[in-house]
């Protein structure tokens, strides 16, 4: 697999100059020209990537998915994710990419907490789609961080980074929006989600599950775990993880108050491959042991 290590390297297979900062970069998709180099055919950036496109035309592969440059406006990558780009159908357009490498994040706080913008791991069929306000905002902080570019000086990191945070801060209203207004779309998923976890539910009365996980399901949605959990997180104030879990606890509940099954039967009959694991979950959600639980409910 080939790596493209520094924006310098990034610079020089899109044709253009030197980066003015050796870090981060905002680039001109109109000004670029992809070399045709075997580098494009499997590849991991050690940068993150923010692309804000226009025109932009043509087809990569981002981790387990496609991204169609067709869609969407505003799309997000993070470091160490295996791409793979089609020359043949690559069409640059207009837009900007921001590029930044972890090492400008450094002795910074954003370098703890980039982590928490969930967006970078999304599924790629879901790309922010931004109004022409809102892409004017971004275009504006991209603007200013490649005119401080210029000015490589102590200021310069910091004055950057505070750029790039708001962007981010931007990024999150501009995905809540995106949830909110495609209310279809999201009930439909939300639909499914439930469909599924109730599908696993009465698959377990006949077979020996799996113990059911965000990623299993999210995968059955074709989603990333964080999407989904953004999702539900946005409309009901649960994660995926909690989700699974309360719908784990009532399951749990119904098997200790109308069975006596034991505690590992139960368990195992959940998925849990370790009956200490489900019993430190049970006591964890509701203050009491699994037998505590039966022995309160059947006093």
């Amino acid at each position: 697999m080939n790596a493209i290590r520094s924006v310098s390297e990034f610079h020089r297979l899109l044709s253009l100059p030197e980066p003015r900062h050796p870090l981060v970069s905002v680039i001109n998709l109109a000004e670029s020209i992809f070399l045709e180099d075997d580098v494009w055919k499997g590849f991991v950036n050690s940068f993150y990537c923010v692309a804000l496109k226009r025109e932009a035309k043509g087809k990569i592969r981002y981790g387990q998915q496609h991204y169609d440059y067709d869609k969407g406006v505003l799309s997000f990558t993070a470091p160490n994710q295996v791409q793979y780009l089609d020359l043949n159908s690559v069409e640059c357009g207009s837009g900007y990419l921001l590029i930044f490498h972890p090492d400008f994040l450094l002795a910074h706080p954003l370098a703890a907490s980039i982590n928490r913008y969930t967006f970078f791991s999304y599924a790629v069929s879901e790309a922010l789609h931004l109004s022409a306000e809102e892409e004017d905002d971004l275009l504006a902080i991209l603007n200013k961080i490649d005119k401080e570019c210029l000015h490589i000086d102590k200021y310069t990191q910091e004055i950057i980074l505070a750029q790039i945070e708001l962007l981010l801060h931007y990024s999150n209203r501009f995905y809540e929006r995106q949830f909110i207004t495609r209310k279809n779309h999201n009930h439909q998923l939300l639909t499914k989600f439930e469909r599924l976890v109730d599908e696993y539910f009465q698959s377990v009365e006949t077979s020996q599950p799996q113990l059911l996980t965000v990623q299993r399901i999210a995968e059955k949605m074709s989603l990333s775990p964080n999407y989904l959990s953004d999702l539900l997180r946005m409309h009901t104030g649960q994660s995926t993880q909690q989700h699974i879990h309360q719908r784990l606890i009532e399951k749990a509940k119904e098997k200790l108050s109308t069975t006596n099954l034991s505690v590992s039967e139960i368990a195992y009959g959940l998925g849990f491959e370790h009956a200490q694991s489900f019993s430190t979950l049970f006591k964890k959600k509701t203050s009491l042991s699994p037998l505590e639980f039966r022995q309160a409910f059947t006093a």
